[in-house]
């Protein structure tokens, strides 16, 4: 079996279930099917594994390319797209359970809530801006917008950053679980900004380009 079809059939399929568990966890226990129980307060533990899951999956999404950089596996981005989209489906999911299953879509409590609690501000950012990420993650959309596809997804840092900042200032005390995601994200920056400012690029740069 050939790399393409290893990912095509293997790879893909599993990243898939994986990343899809979650969801059918929570619906199990919704509906008080196979045993789950999601505790004294089915809707909170909804809203927060919604929330951390969309969160891990931007730090996975992030995590890929120093990945392929370190292991060498180039084909290891076929899977950052899966992940990306995974992120935002959680992420919608879980405003829709904080409008709908908490609020009860009331509008005007929860326009109160998103101007009165800087982390729901903060949240519903980092999900607007999700929006145009998943809208424009097609081939025919990469191919269209160019090189500003990749300017526009660069919006990921900034999203996870946010996502980051919401838990944070979502929790009261124990700051632990939110320390951890801050510093895997510094982590990533770190990375990132290693690569930007590399002595090899900076040779490139001041060399200009080739005839």
């Amino acid at each position: 079996m050939n790399t393409a079809r290893r990912y095509r059939f293997v790879y893909k399929p599993l990243v898939f279930a994986l990343a899809l568990a979650p969801a059918v966890y929570l619906t199990l226990g919704a509906f008080g099917l196979a045993g789950v129980d999601l505790g004294a307060d089915p809707v909170r533990e909804i809203l927060h594994r919604c929330g951390k899951t969309a969160l891990q999956l931007l730090l996975l999404t992030l995590l890929v390319t120093p990945l392929r950089e370190i292991s060498g596996w180039r084909d290891l981005i076929r899977l950052r797209r899966m992940l990306g989209l995974f992120a935002f489906f959680y992420a919608l999911l879980h405003f829709t359970t904080y409008a709908w299953l908490d609020q009860g879509l009331d509008l005007h409590a929860i326009g109160e809530d998103i101007l009165k609690r800087p982390y729901i501000t903060i949240g519903l950012a980092a999900l607007l801006l999700l929006v145009p990420l998943a809208v424009t993650s097609t081939d025919r959309m990469m191919r269209r917008l160019g090189r500003r596809w990749t300017q526009l997804h660069r919006l990921a840092y900034l999203i996870t950053l946010l996502g980051v900042w919401h838990f944070w200032w979502q929790v009261k005390k124990d700051i632990r679980e939110p320390l951890v995601y801050a510093l895997i994200f510094a982590a990533l920056m770190a990375w990132r900004l290693r690569g930007r400012f590399s002595p090899a690029r900076a040779r490139g740069r001041s060399a200009g380009p080739a005839p």
